[in-house]
């Protein structure tokens, strides 16, 4: 009994330990779990690429299809008729208004002219003769010589010789311009095309078929075409005060992408829409010194329409869509917390004569949005953000260096 109870004093001994093992384990482990609830609750912000959105002024343009039209296009045609014996001008070359294209054979209207000379010097003859006999009965009414109906009968012939005269003064002028019109004259300056006709042709005054053509190249008209609606939408804009006017200038790009280098005006819309394609037309006018534009050739116009002064605008890359078709994005909010926005956007512009890719907002963000454009696809929305500005040109060459981060550094240092 005694070895009994002197035994119980090192099993109490020996159990303290062993006891206080087991209830640091049962603290550590109460510890954790109640920690792992709220590191779940709670995750770590992701880091995303922001671009602070902030209003700016840019030139509206709306790019158009077109066609170059000669500024003045003169068809060729003759006025009398008869045998081609000349073709005076070389095909391809430049011709100034008044210059003989063709000779007709001008001898039946020599001809005419001759005999329109011969009845006008006749009819003055005739004149001359009535004038004197009226000079005579004159006197001899004056006197009482002759009768009333006598005297009346020398002045009627008197006044019938002198209309004789201005008829014959008018075949002869109507002689003289048939004997012109056998000159076939070019009625504008500008390039004249390939010739209908070669000498020896027989040809009738105001036929259908044309000789050749002039057209008139520097300056040069461009037609563009532009939805009814479209030019209304821009009206109302304007009028609204939401653009101001950017005037009528207007440039090309030709067949071959090359910018045309001279800048254009804008002279006119059309005054009635067409019915079948619900467009209208619009004419600039450009100088075309060189004559590189030719009338024909197809172009696109850009038409500065408008400027907006507090335009919104977003990078391509921070816009998406949505599986209605609809423009999404995604901001940090002022909560740093991922907001989603529906967007409208109508169209791309560019900045400062680069690449269109700016969308220009209409309606889903506003200036001071801090706009997602990198790491969309780590964050959702109502997820934690921390915003950091991105810089396009820096993320750019990263993606395209392929030299390794510490020689970039290695060799920045050298």
């Amino acid at each position: 009994m005694s070895s009994l109870n002197s035994l119980l004093p090192k099993r109490s001994a020996l159990l303290k330990p062993v006891a206080a093992a087991l209830l640091g384990a049962f603290l550590l482990q109460a510890c954790t779990e109640a920690a792992a609830p709220n590191a779940a609750a709670a995750p770590a912000p992701v880091e995303v690429g922001v671009v602070t959105l902030a209003p700016q002024q840019i030139t509206l343009n709306t790019e158009l299809p077109g066609r170059t039209v000669a500024w003045q296009l003169a068809e060729i045609r003759p006025q009398v008729g008869g045998i081609i014996l000349k073709r005076l001008f070389t095909e391809g070359s430049d011709v100034k208004a008044g210059d003989t294209l063709y000779q007709i054979d001008p001898a039946t209207f020599a001809a005419t002219k001759q005999s329109a000379a011969a009845s006008l010097a006749r009819a003055n003859a005739n004149l001359q003769q009535a004038t004197a006999k009226a000079s005579r009965y004159q006197k001899m009414i004056e006197q009482r010589l002759i009768s009333q109906q006598d005297f009346d009968e020398v002045a009627a012939l008197h006044e019938q010789a002198k209309a004789d005269v201005l008829a014959a003064k008018a075949q002869l002028q109507s002689a003289q311009i048939q004997l012109d019109y056998s000159k076939v004259t070019a009625p504008i300056n500008g390039r004249i095309g390939k010739s209908a006709v070669t000498a020896g042709a027989l040809v009738s005054a105001n036929q259908a078929q044309a000789l050749a053509v002039v057209q008139q190249l520097d300056p040069i008209y461009v037609e563009v075409t532009q939805s009814s609606a479209e030019l209304l939408k821009l009206k109302q804009a304007l009028a609204s005060g939401a653009l101001s006017s950017a005037g009528t200038a207007v440039s090309l790009k030709l067949e071959d992408g090359s910018t045309y280098q001279h800048k254009g005006t804008l002279q006119f819309s059309e005054v009635s829409v067409d019915a079948s394609t619900g467009s209208v037309v619009l004419r600039a006018e450009f100088a075309n010194p060189d004559l590189l534009l030719l009338p024909g050739m197809y172009v696109r116009a850009t038409l500065e329409t408008g400027i907006n002064t507090a335009a919104i605008l977003a990078p391509q890359r921070g816009i998406s869509r949505n599986a209605k078709g609809e423009a999404t994005a995604l901001v940090v909010n002022a909560a740093g917390t991922v907001e989603p926005r529906l967007v409208k956007a109508s169209r791309t512009v560019s900045v400062n004569g680069g690449a269109a890719d700016q969308w220009l907002v209409e309606e889903g963000l506003a200036a001071g949005d801090q706009l997602i454009v990198e790491g969309l696809q780590k964050v959702r929305p109502g997820a934690p953000a921390k915003a950091v500005p991105f810089n396009a040109t820096v993320n750019a060459t990263a993606a395209t260096d392929p030299k390794p981060a510490g020689q970039n550094k290695a060799t920045g240092a050298n």
